[in-house]
């Protein structure tokens, strides 16, 4: 069974129009030709649990594009606005559980079902709650409410939030940002440090909760920007034991790549680079997947050997065979069954 650390599914279903419902070569004849996830689709690849997220875009953000759809009404000015479109996303979320989609899982009791090493068919795939961007928090008080209807996981940025500096946005965590870390610690909320800016992420390790993930991001060591992490923000992420999932976009694995390169130009040799470079400093315990597909990309965006998300387990042939199962699922699996709540 194969875990991906980063998926923006009801975001894509809402603001760009795909119904996830469907299988992929449907959705793609529908008028979405260059996506990669559906449902079936994950399920066709053996994926049996995802990272999900919440994420709203602001209005303000340098990176607008629609993605062949209108954003209209899909972006917010103001907190009330954030909070609304993350509340459309969770109750999308939880249609799809309760039309027997997904299950999501709340719990370490919710999580057992999934440990197998197999794949069930039978069994609804499996999704973990991740709030990318923390401004559907009108306040930090409001994270209860969330985690009461299953949010586990929490990145206080995307580009800039009223919590945190983040993607082109430096800064530190704001006053915001530091009541956010308190009230993940006593919500038991997983921090996500992917997006944040530096200074946000060295006082996020400081203020925040103790346990801690980079869901989808490389190394800054062969692509040099503040979307990545440095080589001692991953060694400090190993040092709080937490899991690094390599973002599978070919922009964000090879320097030399922009946005009109060939598809064929970035390969899973790309990948093997970034996976080798992290496992040197943390070790292949704490290296995994959060492949982001469709994330602002699509099918002519990621590296040669992949065209769909049911490609997922050729990432396993850019690790050793030794560890390619841990490296495709096993390492989220054995963080989730230490950081989910029993109960």
């Amino acid at each position: 069974m194969y875990i991906d650390g980063h998926l923006d599914l009801a975001y894509n279903a809402l603001a760009a129009g795909r119904d996830l419902t469907l299988p992929l070569d449907t959705l793609r004849e529908q008028g979405h030709p260059d996506a990669l996830v559906t449902l079936p689709e994950l399920r066709a690849g053996g994926v049996g649990i995802v990272f999900g997220t919440i994420y709203v875009r602001p209005a303000a953000s340098v990176l607008m594009s629609t993605r062949g759809g209108s954003l209209s009404g899909r972006t917010y000015e103001t907190p009330e606005e954030a909070r609304a479109l993350g509340l459309a996303q969770l109750e999308l979320y939880e249609r799809w559980e309760d039309e027997g989609h997904l299950r999501i899982l709340r719990s370490k009791g919710d999580l057992e079902p999934y440990t197998a090493a197999d794949i069930d068919a039978e069994r609804p795939l499996g999704l973990v709650l991740l709030m990318e961007g923390a401004d559907p928090l009108v306040t930090p008080d409001d994270l209860g409410e969330w985690t009461a209807r299953g949010l586990r996981l929490l990145g206080p940025a995307w580009q800039r939030t009223r919590y945190a500096g983040g993607t082109k946005a430096p800064g530190p965590l704001t006053e915001l940002g530091v009541e956010l870390m308190h009230a993940m610690r006593e919500e038991g909320v997983v921090l996500d440090i992917s997006h944040l800016s530096e200074e946000s992420f060295w006082n996020a390790l400081e203020a925040g909760p103790e346990r801690v993930i980079a869901s989808h991001s490389n190394a800054r060591a062969f692509v040099p920007t503040d979307r990545h992490l440095s080589d001692a923000m991953i060694r400090a992420l190993g040092a709080k034991d937490g899991v690094m999932g390599l973002v599978i976009a070919n922009v964000f694995l090879s320097a030399e790549t922009t946005s009109e390169s060939p598809k064929t130009d970035t390969t899973l040799a790309h990948v093997t680079r970034h996976a080798e470079h992290i496992a040197g400093l943390i070790g292949w315990d704490k290296v995994a997947v959060g492949t982001d597909f469709d994330g602002g990309f699509g099918v002519n965006d990621v590296p040669a050997e992949i065209g769909r998300a049911a490609d997922f387990a050729r990432l396993g042939d850019a690790v050793p065979e030794a560890v390619r199962a841990d490296f495709l699922g096993r390492t989220w699996l054995q963080f989730l069954m230490r950081a989910l709540p029993d109960r």
